[in-house]
């Protein structure tokens, strides 16, 4: 069998764990680099061994033999370079969050469609040992009906910079960057229930934090000593979806708290859950209330999150494998991000 030929547009941070993937999947060959950073692809490509270099994705989607491409960019470029790589005849595989406006997200998977092509979402926390023991719990009816979840995300000193604070690259803030992964990862483990009204406040009172002294919980590759700060410190909101469900989620990139947290919290008729990212079970046994720990702590590593995402996407297009991240969902995670912020501004609740 012939090998994938794969090319990654933006070789930023993340795209590090797109490539170690690639080049642990032996059905598929890093072919290709794009970024409109030659100093940055230039490091890139002597660090994986890359030869064929591009600072215009449309020299590199001109390559006949290219198969699929990773979307690794900033946030306002996710949506022109997928649909330019989709229309290339492409398949893409392209970091959350999928865009920045609905409308945007809406137009990539009509380019998909109409090109035949798999789009595939970056949801990588749907590849998670950790989803996949819930979802066991969850198939089984440990929980029974899921009618309350908590999703948290909070750094305390984590505003990365770089085009990550620049609103007008990124599309918003903690909220579209990290709140985007624990809106997915709740929403998949209840079914993907459909979204119908969103509340949201989002606060900008600290900034980068630039006067602390402290080291950064994480610094992006394209920060400056001149950056733009523009989005928000902090977001909070509560997601209806059509079966009653409800979603409170709250996440930060510089808030006073004691430590970092993210944590998932799942509330059912039968039982509860919580992952912090250890996972615990509450129910009750025999008429008394009892928690319930899980004795194998390698069931819920982190680990390999990102090669399971990568060897799905390749899977889907040799062997036809149903996405688990398909585009649907990457516009719905959309729609909810984006009331968020309307809601945030207007002050009201947003019915979707």
């Amino acid at each position: 069998m012939e090998k994938l030929k794969i090319g990654v547009i933006g070789v930023g941070n993340i795209s590090n764990e797109h490539i170690q993937a690639y080049l642990k999947n032996p059905n598929v060959e890093l072919y290709a680099f794009c970024d409109i950073n030659e100093t940055q692809l230039k490091m890139m490509a002597e660090k994986y061994g890359v030869t064929r270099t591009f600072t215009d994705k449309d020299e590199m989607l001109a390559l006949p033999e290219l198969d699929a491409v990773s979307v690794c960019t900033w946030n306002s470029e996710h949506a022109p370079c997928t649909i330019a790589a989709l229309n290339a005849g492409k398949h893409v595989l392209c970091e959350k969050p999928m865009a920045t406006t609905v409308e945007e997200a809406i137009a990539m998977k009509e380019a998909a469609e109409r090109n035949g092509k798999l789009l595939q979402i970056g949801f990588v926390r749907r590849f998670g040992n950790d989803c996949e023991v819930l979802q066991d719990f969850i198939q089984q009816d440990f929980l029974g009906e899921i009618y309350y979840a908590k999703a948290t995300y909070l750094r305390r000193n984590g505003n990365p910079m770089g085009w990550f604070g620049d609103v007008s690259r990124s599309g918003g803030g903690p909220l579209i960057d990290l709140g985007v992964h624990v809106i997915d990862l709740t929403r998949y483990l209840m079914g993907n229930p459909k979204p119908v009204s969103v509340y949201g406040v989002t606060f900008r009172k600290l900034g980068n934090r630039s006067e602390l002294k402290d080291q950064k919980d994480y610094v992006s590759a394209s920060a400056t000593d001149h950056d733009i700060c523009d989005v928000e410190d902090m977001a909070t909101a509560m997601v209806r979806y059509d079966n009653g469900a409800v979603l409170s989620v709250e996440t930060s990139f510089s808030l006073n708290l004691k430590k970092p947290q993210g944590t998932i919290e799942l509330f059912g008729t039968k039982g509860g859950a919580r992952l912090d990212p250890e996972l615990e079970l509450y129910t009750d046994i025999n008429g008394y209330m009892a928690d319930v720990n899980l004795c194998s702590p390698t069931a819920l590593s982190f680990d390999g999150l990102f090669q399971k995402e990568i060897d799905h996407f390749a899977d889907c297009i040799l062997h036809g494998t149903p996405c688990r991240a398909p585009a649907q969902d990457g516009i719905d995670i959309m729609r909810i991000l984006r009331a968020i912020y309307k809601s945030a501004e207007t002050g009201h609740e947003v019915l979707l």
